[in-house]
């Protein structure tokens, strides 16, 4: 891929919304697809009353429309600002108390596993119904679209594409609960009929190198997760 293409790919611009400051892809087709899209506020004249307490608004208590899911609520039910780096808000913003832990818990994807995705890790990498495997590092790209594997060849694939992701586990780790050792991928490919399979097997040494990949493994869980949430939205 050119130089070219990829500052396409990750270019930015900012935005200004009715919710506030945004972030976002210079072409919407290269937004990340962990991304939720603003909500469509309730509009003021059908909610008369907070839509969790059931106060009624007056001059004096005023209604606020959560950036997060777009409902009604006085300041008392939707003070938090909070984080959403799922809509590219460059500040925190207002959110209901159920909107804002769920924001809350998602920061520990963007602070932590993110990081993990972006900086990658090593595995034994077998694609398709090859029977061999090749020693690749996997790592996301920078504007979270697509999974790069590289090594003796490269490869890339549309996080957008994939349809099922399935840990690997063997024996059991102290505690008693089972080792991960790898992941199996199922993915599309355009103008391709069925899946594709994309298998990604840990190191079986004990060293930093084997825990960088299971930590990776961890964070690409975690990602479907937020993956699956978005195309539900």
């Amino acid at each position: 891929m050119s130089s070219g293409v990829a500052a396409r790919r990750d270019a930015k611009k900012l935005v200004r919304s009715p919710s506030g400051l945004r972030m976002v892809p210079e072409h919407r087709a290269f937004g990340s697809p962990f991304g939720l899209e603003e909500p469509q506020w309730v509009p003021d004249k059908e909610c008369p009353r907070c839509m969790q307490c059931d106060t009624k608004f007056d001059f004096i208590t005023r209604k606020h429309h959560c950036r997060r899911c777009g409902k009604c609520f006085c300041d008392r039910c939707c003070s938090q600002k909070v984080p959403l780096r799922r809509m590219c808000f460059v500040d925190p913003v207002r959110q209901c108390a159920e909107c804002a832990l769920v924001s809350h818990r998602e920061a520990e994807f963007y602070d932590k596993q993110l990081k993990v995705l972006l900086s990658g890790a090593t595995f034994h990498v077998t694609l398709g119904n090859s029977e061999k495997s090749e020693t690749m590092v996997c790592r996301l790209s920078n504007n979270q679209r697509y999974l790069i594997l590289g090594g003796d060849s490269h490869h890339e694939i549309e996080i957008a594409n994939i349809s099922t992701v399935q840990i690997v586990t063997e024996g059991f780790a102290p505690g008693g609960s089972a080792r991960v050792t790898g992941m199996c991928l199922q993915y599309t490919v355009p103008g391709a009929e069925g899946t594709t399979q994309l298998r990604l097997m840990a190191g079986e040494d004990a060293n930093a190198s084997k825990r960088q990949a299971t930590a990776w493994l961890a964070a690409m869980h975690k990602a479907a997760k937020l993956l699956y949430e978005s195309r539900d939205q």
